[in-house]
Order: C-alpha cells, then structure tokens, then sequence
C-alpha cells in the first residue's frame, strides 16, 4: 500500500477535499493526520452536502435562525464552527511544519467571483472571523479575483486562489501572489507565515476536451484519427505539467529570489478536481502523474483511499514535459482550443458553485425556520 508520507518524501502534500461534522467527531481527521495529511479544503457544494445530513446542523440551524440570522450569516455560522474545528485538528501539522502546511480553506460567496470589493470585504471578515493562522481563504482566479488576492496577500492574509483551468490564469495569480508579498515588505509587514496555494483543477479539462475528441474521431480515418484517439486522456495532464515548468522559472527569477531571502514562502500549485471521471482511465492517474516538489494534491475520500490502496507514487511532475507541449500543439493543430476549453470551465465551475451555494442556503433556510 502507498502511503502519504512517501508523496511528502517526494515534496507532495496531500489534503482531503471534504469536510463535515463527523469527520472531525469520530476521530477520521485526526486518525488521517497522523497517517499523513497535510491539510483540508472545502466548497459550497462539500458543505452542500454535509448540512443536508440534519443533526448536529439543524439544530444549531434552528439557534441561529432563533437570533435572527438571515440564510447566509446562518450558514456562516455553520461553516465556521467546523473550519475552526478543522483547523484546531490540523493545527499541529501547522506548528510542526512552522506553517508550510496544516490549513484549513473556506471560500468566499461564490457570487462575489467577479467582484473585487466584495471579494475583499467577505475575505477580510471571514479570515477575522474564523481567527485562526491555518486557515486560507479561498478566492477564485478570475480577473476580478486576481487584483483582490494581491491585496490580501499585502495585508498577510492566506489565500487558496481557486478555479484555475488556464496557465495564462494561473500566471496572474501567480504574479498577485508576489506582488503582494512585495506590498507587505514595503508596508513593513512580516511575509515568513504569509501562504498561499494556486488551485489548478485537472480532470475538468479532460472530460471537456476528450468529448470534442471523441466527435473528431467518429468523423477521421487513418493516421489523423489514430492521433487522435493518442490524444485522449493526455490534455489535463500536460496542461498541468506546463503549469509548473512556469512555477519553476518563476521560483528561479530574482524577484522571487530576493522574496524568498526575506523568509517568503512558495505559492504552491495544488491540484484540484482529481477524482477520475473516466473509468477507461486509472482512477488514481491524476495523483500518480502530478507528483514532485512544492505541490498540492486535494483529495476527495474515495480517491485518497483508492491511492493508498494501489497507488505507485514517483516523482512524475516533470517527466515528458516536452512530450507534453507536443500533445497540446497536436490539440490545437487538429482544431481544438484549450483556451476555448478553459474559458467555458471557468465561466461554468463559476455558476457550479453559485448554484451549489444557492442550494445550501435553502437547505439552511430549511433548517433554520
């Protein structure tokens, strides 16, 4: 069986995308924790799911509501109570580490994703709220999201910048990141316990384009159509690695350099979205392919499980990189637009979670009357 701390050995931490109440109350965090677990993160639609499970919630639902609270503040309430939880659970990974590791995520209204301001205010309250130094906020990567986590990042706030699909994205975020740090320097702050992760969501993108290569192939013959059929499976992968080859030239560059020598630590990339949706694929192929130094790998359960079962880890990052641009020039080259792609999954995992947000405020509401 393959273990967590054979991916820390190999420069990976590994968090669970999941969160709930009975996680934290039967022990399974803190048993995962000593198993190896870096870290949690968490989605309306996770805690969608969680508050529908009545209990502990409803009744809590019913006292805030009693207060007066409306859906949202309520649904706050909620939240916080079990990302303080998480936190204080994890929080030894934090001191341990000396806070490379150990953070909890909640995210900011998901109505907010093209609002600076709001982004700003709700980050701001949440992050006062929650009082906790292991805790990120989560901001998605969008254009308005990008000048809000330079902002944060100035004023020493954690931030998990969420809903990356485009390396172009992931480069703004990127440069917010350390152009906040250097606000901070400038500001006289402290950068040694600033952290933030940049979330590149994976399977997404080839669910999106292995569809558009499945069309191809019904309509190709010969050497175009075995290229394509070569091709399935391969875009998420590659986009991903050549994510990182940016991260690692950034990580080289002076700017970065001088940050680093005044304690800043690295965005890392974290990988998102990595449950298998294709059952001709491995179920475990976007964690054994995306493996190596200052990265992320956020996990739903069954995923994590199924790698501990019969993953093979290996430091895979930065294997084939040029094998990898090849395989999205041969994309673009057969008429298919990664940029296309990535826009349309942004503009979509946006509503996704608007609409899993609106979800759980009525579930709340429900509960709470």
């Amino acid at each position: 069986m393959a273990t967590l701390k054979e991916l820390q050995s190999l420069g990976q931490a590994v968090w669970l995308d999941f969160i709930s109440r009975e996680l934290m109350a039967t022990g399974e965090l803190s048993r995962r924790v000593s198993d190896g677990l870096r870290g949690l993160t968490s989605n309306p639609a996770i805690f969608e799911k969680a508050l529908a499970q009545g209990g502990d919630y409803a009744r809590q639902a019913k006292q805030l509501g009693a207060k007066g609270l409306d859906a949202k503040a309520t649904y706050e309430g909620l939240a916080i109570s079990d990302i303080k939880a998480a936190a204080d659970a994890l929080r030894r990974v934090y001191d341990e580490t000396e806070g490379a590791d150990g953070y909890v995520s909640l995210e900011v209204s998901p109505e907010l994703a093209n609002d600076t301001a709001g982004t700003l205010a709700e980050a701001r309250r949440l992050w006062r709220d929650v009082a906790r130094p292991n805790l990120m906020v989560k901001v998605p990567g969008t254009a308005a999201g990008a000048p809000a986590i330079r902002e944060l990042i100035a004023e020493g706030i954690n931030v998990n910048v969420t809903l990356l699909f485009a390396q172009a994205a992931y480069r703004a975020v990127a440069a917010a990141y350390v152009e906040g740090l250097q606000a901070c320097l400038a500001r006289g702050g402290k950068i040694d316990r600033v952290a933030s992760v940049a979330s590149f969501f994976v399977s997404r993108i080839d669910t999106a384009i292995d569809a558009q290569l499945e069309a191809k192939i019904a309509a190709a013959s010969g050497e175009a159509r075995a290229e394509l059929k070569a091709l399935r499976g391969k875009a998420a992968i590659a986009n991903a690695k050549l994510a990182y080859q940016h991260y690692l030239q950034l990580s080289a560059g002076t700017d970065w350099k001088k940050l680093a020598a005044a304690g800043a630590r690295p965005q890392r990339l974290l990988w998102a979205s990595t449950s298998c949706k294709n059952p001709a694929y491995r179920d475990v192929i976007y964690v054994e392919e995306l493996i190596g130094a200052d990265t992320v790998n956020t996990l739903p359960p069954a995923t994590l499980d199924a790698f501990l079962d019969h993953g093979k880890p290996r430091a895979s990052i930065t294997e084939n990189v040029e094998a990898a641009s090849r395989d999205l020039d041969a994309l673009a080259r057969h008429g298919i637009s990664l940029d296309a792609v990535t826009d349309k999954l942004l503009e979509d995992g946006v509503k996704q979670f608007a609409d899993a947000f609106d979800k759980l405020l009525a579930v709340v509401k429900a509960q709470s009357a």
